[in-house]
């Protein structure tokens, strides 16, 4: 059984590092920094407010502020896992490790990432939908695109100021107009983008804000997160909404999005231990959520293919 532990300590560890390196959402992580988290479902959040500037009276000196920081305890919206079985002739002591190692990764990166970029994505939507940080009804086209794309970025700039660089989460089929127009292409060069551990070379326009491409799956408004028992559920994953829209792009600071993800301790049992049938049994826990403080909000916009829904 200790190694056993020892295993999971593992998996753990290096399914929490692939998860933000491998999602295109990953560098929304790194405001993690922020957050308070021992263990579960909870984390805290600093809530932080204080008084402006005052005059400074030669008699007196300064006036004296206040300085508020809270803490706000936040439950994690998403709790989901899976269990994996291996049956005991297929996998031994010796392939064990390697055979889950194998097989976790391929969940990881084929299940797990493309699900928590979506609930952040249609989160961000939602978020900017209900604080009318939400741009509808634009089909992109390679003679408007560049026009609608600077104005979008001068509202947030207006905000934030033009050195801030920002971040541009663009669908695939929206960036691949920048790729067949010669003129468009002109606007985009490569730069690095650091996320987690590792450096990626991606495009940003005028080689100041970087251009995340995004499948045009996991940029939709809202989804259904299968629970995995219902029926037509029963495989679990995710799907799009009946009323999902089309995301053309998401723009905002990095320091905007909070994201947090964080794998429960993995459970490994052997044969022995494992009751209901004579196989290895690994139990797999993800909890994870995105938040964006009020004072950010204005700092967010998402532009939306369709109309607004009534409108």
């Amino acid at each position: 059984m200790a190694n056993n532990l020892q295993y999971a300590a593992i998996f753990q560890a290096e399914l929490d590092k692939a998860a933000k390196e491998q999602a295109t959402s990953g560098w929304m992580e790194l405001n993690d920094k922020l957050v308070r988290y021992n263990s579960g479902s909870e984390v805290k959040i600093p809530m932080l407010d204080m008084d402006g500037l005052a005059d400074y009276d030669r008699q007196t000196g300064f006036v004296e502020g206040s300085v508020d920081l809270t803490w706000q305890t936040k439950k994690m919206a998403m709790d989901r896992g899976r269990q994996f079985t291996f049956d005991e002739q297929e996998v031994n002591d010796t392939n064990f490790v390697l055979t889950a190692s194998s097989v976790m990764g391929e969940f990881q990166r084929t299940k797990v990432v493309p699900e928590i970029d979506a609930y952040r994505y249609s989160t961000l939507a939602a978020l900017a939908a209900a604080k009318d940080r939400a741009v509808y009804g634009y089909t992109p086209e390679e003679a408007t695109i560049l026009k609608k794309l600077y104005a979008d970025l001068a509202s947030i700039q207006d905000e934030v100021g033009d050195d801030t660089p920002l971040v541009i989460t663009m669908s695939t089929q929206v960036a691949a107009l920048f790729d067949m127009n010669t003129t468009l292409a002109r606007s985009v060069s490569p730069t690095d983008f650091r996320q987690g551990d590792i450096t990626l070379k991606v495009k940003s326009l005028n080689g100041q804000h970087p251009i995340i491409r995004v499948g045009s799956g996991r940029l939709k408004t809202s989804y259904q997160f299968n629970d995995g028992t219902t029926e037509n559920q029963v495989k679990g994953g995710f799907t799009p909404a009946d009323d999902a829209q089309d995301i053309n792009w998401i723009i905002c600071p990095r320091s905007a999005p909070i994201a947090v993800s964080r794998t429960d301790k993995v459970r490994i049992f052997d044969p022995e231990t494992y009751q209901k049938k004579r196989a290895w049994a690994v139990d797999y826990r993800k909890y994870h959520d995105l938040w964006v403080l009020d004072n950010k909000m204005n700092t967010i916009l998402v532009n939306i293919k369709q109309p607004k829904a009534g409108a």
